[in-house]
């Protein structure tokens, strides 16, 4: 079994970096600097057996990757269990080499043998589309109809971000003002159930860009933590990304969400960031999260489109 470390994270994220830089509308959505830092640092210690990774180069640098999550479930400490019964790739090629798509989806074929295969290709990616069509991949008309579990990718330039306004007695705090238990705490508050650990935390805070200073919080008059964000900043291409963002499920509906987001945009101006970008669920039966964006200047730019292939 190949292990995703941290050598080979960094190397996805810098592939990440080249394809916004150049060609913005053909980053997957799991496939970002953010999100691979995130997904990968969370879950590397309780979903690691179930994942299998291939890097191709070209020139000596990296010209395209496949990263499989295999079918897996496991227990959240809870009693609960998480689980998925479907393999998933997540995968990215550089804009000069659309081409290695079909080599990374033989590849995903034999890791993931005998397992329906699942994938996601961008709505604006023409080239990609096609050759999952040609491999055998349909549409997912479940995932991705109006009620389904797609996503879409939304973008805010940071040119004029407005004051955030909180409740009175509630106020922004940063995760480098407290211990690691009580920021695993706000995200399992606003995410339950979840399975997020004081261990798993500890690993993103070391995975590269993490900075205490952009994991912003609101705290509530009585001290709870009632709403909490991440913002992974890639200073190369100037953007900055909010993954996650989530509030207490005692404190919803009072505006903090809208005030923790404008915080953080302009934390993350202040740090450099000229673009800010966040992922939601695009269908139009979800629109909390996707309207709460747009209510504080956020707009879609490009959105996934699921595919599917059932194990023969």
């Amino acid at each position: 079994m190949d292990t995703l470390g941290e050598n080979e994270l960094r190397l996805m994220q810098g592939l990440a970096q080249q394809v916004m830089a150049q060609r913005p509308e053909l980053v997957n959505g799991d496939a970002s600097v953010g999100e691979l830092a995130w997904v990968w640092a969370k879950d590397v210690d309780a979903l690691g057996r179930f994942w299998r990774h291939r890097l191709w180069f070209a020139d000596g640098r990296l010209a395209a990757w496949g990263w499989a999550h295999l079918p897996y479930r496991v227990p959240r400490g809870d009693g609960s269990f998480r689980e998925a019964g479907t393999a998933n790739l997540i995968w990215q090629t550089h804009p000069d080499r659309p081409e290695l798509l079909a080599e990374i989806l033989e590849w995903y074929d034999g890791a993931a043998a005998g397992a329906d295969r699942s994938l996601t290709v961008q709505s604006g990616d023409v080239r990609a589309r096609a050759i999952v069509t040609a491999h055998g991949y349909a549409f997912d008309t479940e995932a991705g109809a109006d009620d389904g579990s797609w996503v879409q990718f939304n973008a805010r330039e940071l040119t004029e971000v407005p004051d955030p306004v909180l409740p009175e007695g509630f106020r922004f705090l940063s995760a480098a003002d407290m211990p690691a238990e009580e920021a695993v705490r706000a995200h399992r508050d606003a995410w339950h159930p979840s399975g997020f650990t004081v261990a798993a935390f500890e690993r993103v805070r070391r995975t590269w860009p993490y900075r205490a200073d952009l994991h912003p919080l609101v705290a509530a008059p009585d001290g709870t933590l009632a709403a909490t964000a991440i913002i992974w900043l890639d200073e190369a291409t100037r953007t900055a990304e909010f993954e996650p963002v989530g509030t207490h499920r005692d404190f919803r509906r009072r505006g903090l969400g809208t005030a923790l987001q404008l915080h953080g945009m302009r934390l993350a101006k202040a740090a450099g960031a000229t673009r800010m970008l966040v992922a939601c669920l695009g269908a139009p039966a979800h629109p909390a999260a996707r309207d709460l964006y747009y209510g504080v200047g956020f707009h879609p730019f490009t959105r996934d489109l699921p595919q599917i292939k059932p194990a023969r």
